[in-house]
Formats: structure tokens, C-alpha cells, sequence
């Protein structure tokens, strides 16, 4: 799923793909304590995306990032008949879209980015991916 997101947020205007993606699944508590450590912002979110570039004289590639994703959140947020593994995957696609160098400052920014994870997400289920079933049934 993350290689289809990762895929569709490559462009030519596009930060390179990192070359190792950790992907941490939190909660509410957890992810507040990463937004003000490495944010300075206060309270919970759904996406955090940190990218550690290459060292200088190495290939770009050679970057790495990490997804911080609210699972609580997405629990809490599941909207009607919009699954909570759904809210998942649309946090990864955010995730994604700023690993490609997409910046959500300004309410343009944000639905931009938003129409686009959206788009990516239609075409993942319509490739075979069972966006609901990233949580299970129970959710």
C-alpha cells in the first residue's frame, strides 16, 4: 500500500524516495509527545513525516524518513461508512504527499494535497487494495 502511495507522490518537481521508510504506529499520547519534540507544536495529530536526508557526498537516495501515523486517531475520526482503516490509509497518503516535498500552510495547500490523497486512495482500491481491512472488522 505505502509502495503505491510512495509511487503516485513521485514526480519530476518531487523530492527523491527515501530509501528506508519506518512507518510508527501510535496513539494520541504517543504522537503528542513527537509533535512538540520535534514540531514544537502541542497536541495530537494525525501524520507526522520526519526525512533524514543523505550526509554530504552521498547519493540523495541514500535518504531515509519516518511516518509517525495516529492509529487512535483514525479510530476516533472514522466518519460514517468511512472505515477507520480508510482514515489509515489516508494518513499514510498525507504522509506520503510530504515526503514528496508537499506543504499544507495555507487552505489552498491543504486541499490540494487532499483532492490528490484522495485520488491515490480510489485508484488503490481499484487496483485490489482493501483499504477497510487495514484495522479489520472490528473497525
Amino acid at each position: 500500500m505505502v509502495e503505491h502511495l510512495l509511487d503516485r507522490a513521485e514526480g519530476p518537481a518531487k523530492e527523491s524516495r527515501p530509501r528506508e521508510l519506518s512507518i510508527i504506529l501510535m496513539d494520541d499520547e504517543g504522537i503528542t509527545k513527537v509533535n512538540e519534540a520535534l514540531l514544537q507544536h502541542e497536541g495530537a495529530t494525525d501524520v507526522i513525516t520526519v526525512r533524514y536526508h543523505a550526509l554530504p557526498g552521498e547519493d540523495e537516495r541514500d535518504g531515509i524518513a519516518e511516518l509517525y501515523v495516529n492509529v487512535e486517531r483514525a479510530v476516533q475520526l472514522a466518519r460514517r461508512g468511512w472505515p477507520a482503516g480508510r482514515e489509515l490509509a489516508l494518513y499514510l497518503a498525507h504522509g506520503c504527499d510530504h515526503l514528496a516535498g508537499e506543504d499544507d500552510a495555507t487552505p489552498v495547500q491543504r486541499a490540494r494535497m487532499r483532492r490528490r490523497e484522495l485520488k491515490w486512495l480510489r485508484e488503490a482500491e481499484e487496483t485490489g487494495y482493501e483499504l477497510a481491512a487495514i484495522l479489520g472488522d472490528e473497525h
